[in-house]
């Protein structure tokens, strides 16, 4: 990461590789007690699951290369040393299927990982995870707690 700028419960970062946007995931997991919701947001292609990576090596992961974006399934569970569940809202368009699927009962179970998180309508307390992607590449990723 080349900087960081802080404001109230913001903190944001420029990533100038994937390389980089994994390390930040991996570095912020590493702070986690093991029962944490993270929000991912963004577009397609700005890092959402390479992120999702480095939280999954952070708590331990033996194998990221296993981290995929459950788009089709919905969800993925990783065996950490607490279990992920990974969640990829894209597919679903309704607030009703959202709510359906049920993610909130995995809630405390483990670290829950949203993919798409922006299409939550309703409130839960997350750590939130913003990457934006700027015009010569770099990722913005700011994390609110």
């Amino acid at each position: 990461m080349s900087s960081r700028a802080t404001e109230g419960n913001k903190t944001s970062y420029v990533s100038r590789s994937a390389a980089e946007t994994l390390a930040l995931g991996k570095k912020l997991a590493r702070t986690f007690k093991g029962n944490e919701v993270v929000f991912l947001i963004g577009e397609l292609g700005a890092g959402k699951t390479v992120f999702a990576k480095g939280i999954a090596a952070g708590l331990g992961l033996k194998n990221i290369h296993q981290v995929c974006s459950p788009t089709f399934t919905l969800m993925n569970v990783y065996l950490a040393k607490v279990p992920i569940y990974h969640f990829d809202l894209y597919r679903l368009a309704k607030a009703a299927e959202i709510t359906d699927l049920g993610f909130e009962d995995y809630i405390g179970e483990g670290v829950v990982v949203v993919e798409w998180a922006e299409k939550i309508d309703f409130p839960l307390q997350a750590v939130s995870i913003t990457i934006d992607v700027s015009d010569d590449e770099k990722r913005i990723i700011t994390i609110t707690n």
